[in-house]
């Protein structure tokens, strides 16, 4: 009898089950946990969520102090613009946007139109914040690393705002025009009605930014005279995300820890401007002292602001009444309860405070300039004035009512004299007019991530006047690149700064006439 080559007969045996396994090899590999299609409702609350949230980190780190809302009175390098190169929001912004494109992608094939429109609504919004932050970016090249582009070229700033404003016509365009109920929206909870609202509003926003480039006139004019180009109408179309009662998805102060959110405090500047206003507003944008012993809402002299840009340790015994006796924390004004951490007191609500995009205020300020400068013809430009400050008024008093702040709700509404006096009344010269829509609009953006910095630098209303410890005298006029964008995209940013100007904070972007 011959003998079977064993290790011949074990080739043919492995031969045999490879075969046999081949059949369903991918089937029986797919992970079910892991699908490899991805609907848009699954994208859409991370491109909200997560660039929404990190305008409130940027809003609280630097927006709110650099336009002197707060003041630091540790750790004062915001402060003092001792700034080095910025991460975000270019990082989380660029994150998301990889989220974006996945979700364009679906929705062209898909015919989902509503998911499209408002993911064109999400990346123009993000790419604004980010152009007027460093001013030239990644857009054309940019998010096509499967394309084999790992080192995009960087777009002047005239070429993504005309791609930005071509995303939001679009975005009007396709919202309504599909079926599809919104799933994961939760900015609007799927109402597509809102979205080209807010669409429309932006671009008026935008408008209004470059005005100094390019005449917004006939631009402006066309969204207002269009039924199908509708604009915020009321506070509750304005772009606010709203936080729940439950972790993760609580006010982004609330989880903070107390020596953080104790970092910052009432600004002198914020606080003398409220005071010789009669403006309640100073009740909900600060707390009474330690020291004052008040109640929720005290009288205007419990409240004290910090100058801005002082060196840390003047800022941290800084005594508002110059006796050494009665300097530090104790007698300097916290920010405003409604945004407070639950560490820090125990009322501080979870939910009063919202992450605001854009206000239904900030638009009514923008049509009063666009009519007092002569943009556009509907409306008054004293209407509109009108209505935006009246309007900050009703959104905080409906806010701390549903952070549960009754007694501060129920001080919120200025008196009857508000309106008649002379830094308040829509009189005087144009500059004069646009003066005051420039103080009342920088009163009413507070915590509105970093656009009060972004409109500043365009009019330069409110005065803002750097601090005694300031590393420049000047107020900074954009942010530096990332470390990263610089060391790994070395020649495409090179050729940015060729173009745009040195990267420093100093350095105005495009629209940014002098």
């Amino acid at each position: 009898m011959k003998k079977i080559n064993i290790k011949i007969l074990g080739a043919f045996l492995l031969m045999f089950l490879v075969a046999a396994c081949d059949d369903d090899f991918q089937e029986i590999n797919k992970n079910p946990n892991s699908p490899e299609d991805v609907p848009p409702s699954l994208l859409l609350p991370t491109i909200i969520n997560n660039p929404v949230n990190e305008s409130a980190s940027l809003a609280w780190g630097y927006g709110n102090v650099v336009m002197q809302y707060t003041g630091k009175i540790q750790f004062t390098n915001e402060d003092r613009y001792n700034w080095g190169p910025q991460g975000n929001p270019y990082n989380t912004f660029f994150t998301a946007l990889r989220d974006v494109n996945n979700i364009l992608q679906i929705t062209e094939e898909s015919g989902e139109n509503n998911y499209r429109g408002v993911t064109l609504v999400m990346k123009a919004w993000m790419y604004h914040v980010m152009t007027d932050a460093y001013g030239d970016v990644p857009y054309t090249d940019a998010l096509q690393a499967k394309d084999g582009i790992n080192l995009p070229a960087f777009d002047p700033q005239s070429d993504v705002y005309t791609g930005i404003l071509a995303d939001l016509e679009e975005a009007n365009t396709l919202l309504g025009s599909s079926g599809e109920t919104l799933a994961g929206d939760i900015l609007y909870d799927g109402d597509v009605a809102k979205w080209k609202k807010f669409a429309n509003s932006l671009r008026l926003r935008i408008l209004m930014r470059l005005s100094d480039r390019l005449d917004p006139s006939g631009a402006m004019q066309a969204i207002l005279n269009d039924p199908a180009t509708p604009v915020f109408e009321s506070n509750d179309d304005q772009a606010a995300l709203t936080y729940l009662p439950d972790a993760p998805n609580q006010q982004p102060l609330y989880t903070t820890r107390s020596g953080s959110f104790d970092e910052y405090r009432l600004s002198e500047n914020m606080e003398d401007r409220l005071k010789a206003l009669n403006d309640p507003r100073l009740y909900v944008y600060a707390q009474p002292t330690t020291d004052s012993d008040a109640g929720l809402a005290g009288a205007p002299e419990d409240y004290e602001g910090v100058p801005n840009g002082l060196p840390d340790e003047e800022a941290l015994q800084y005594s508002p009444s110059g006796d050494p006796a009665k300097g530090g924390s104790n007698f300097i004004s916290r920010v405003g309860l409604m945004f407070s951490c639950r560490a820090c007191d125990e009322l501080a609500s979870p939910i009063a405070a919202e992450t605001v995009i854009m206000s239904y205020a900030e638009l009514q300020f923008i049509l009063a300039e666009a009519s007092e400068r002569g943009f556009i013809s509907a409306g008054t430009a004293e209407d509109y004035y009108m209505e935006g400050i009246s309007s900050t008024f009703d959104y905080y008093e409906s806010r701390l009512q549903a952070g549960g702040f009754t007694e501060l709700a129920a001080v919120v509404q200025p008196e009857a004299g508000y309106y008649a006096q002379a830094d308040v009344a829509y009189t005087g010269t144009q500059q004069e007019k646009l003066r005051k829509i420039g103080v009342q609009k920088w009163i009413a953006l507070f915590f509105n991530g970093m656009e009060a910095w972004f409109d500043w630098r365009r009019t330069g209303y409110p005065e803002i006047t750097p601090g005694p410890g300031a590393v420049i005298n000047t107020v900074p006029v954009r942010f530096q690149y990332p470390s990263d964008a610089q060391a790994l995209n070395a020649e495409a940013y090179e050729a940015a700064i060729k173009r745009q100007g040195a990267d420093l904070i100093t350095t105005r972007v495009w629209w940014d006439v002098d």
